[in-house]
């Protein structure tokens, strides 16, 4: 293991239920009407400004700006990643393994987060969404390109069986993180990720071993060759 790529919403911080109650902040007073979390739901996949520009597409330059003047409001929702998290991320940091983020937000949204989080920092390469659609694939070979490192010595980490999808095409290894309420584990279970934790701790360990068994497997070689 080389390089870890992690998703944001839902895998580093329970910020899915932030941005379903900034989406409807946002939204609900330019249309009059109630959005329920399903109709919100229904159109993740590109950014927030895709999200917007089909929810309320007259409203569209406004729609963005309330979005995010919500989005950074109601962040008191959120205001730390995981428990946990930036333990693992230390850890991996430690051990040299390189560290990105392709997350299907956008870049405004997800700078947001991250600042409040203080994480950005442990990110070589940070990869946003598309108003256009979904873009994870793209993302994660940016991600594996710029830093010269091939899929298999890689693993992508996500919460959403979308995730998943964009990681086989990938061809990248995918870890399901199951750890957020919002997760639906028996329908990621549906989709055979690699590997699939309902904790935070169990990743961390899962990170830990893996590196130990690597070191090991060099430090043979190592001692082997001399």
């Amino acid at each position: 293991m080389k390089c870890i790529i992690f998703d944001l919403d839902g895998t580093i911080g329970n910020t899915l239920p932030l941005c379903i109650a900034a989406f409807k902040k946002a939204i609900e007073p330019l249309t009059g009407k109630a959005l329920s979390d399903q109709e919100v739901i229904d159109t993740f996949g590109p950014s927030e400004e895709g999200s917007i520009q089909a929810l309320i597409p007259d409203y569209y330059e406004q729609g963005i700006e309330d979005y995010i003047r919500h989005y950074r409001d109601l962040h008191t929702m959120c205001t730390a990643p995981f428990e946990g998290m930036r333990e693992v991320l230390d850890y991996a940091k430690d051990q040299q393994i390189r560290l990105a983020l392709v997350t299907g937000k956008g870049e405004r949204s997800a700078k947001i987060t991250l600042d409040l989080f203080g994480i950005g920092s442990y990110f070589e390469v940070i990869e946003t969404g598309s108003p256009q659609g979904p873009r994870k694939v793209q993302g994660i070979q940016n991600v594996l390109n710029q830093l010269g490192i091939s899929p298999a010595d890689s693993i992508y980490v996500g919460d959403a069986p979308s995730d998943i999808t964009a990681s086989r095409e990938a061809g990248i290894p995918i870890v399901s993180a199951a750890w957020a309420d919002t997760a639906d584990i028996e329908q990621l279970k549906m989709l055979q990720p690699d590997k699939l934790f309902t904790t935070l701790q169990a990743f961390g360990q899962y990170i830990q071993q893996t590196i130990e068994e690597r070191d090991s497997i060099v430090g043979s070689a190592q001692e082997r060759s001399s």
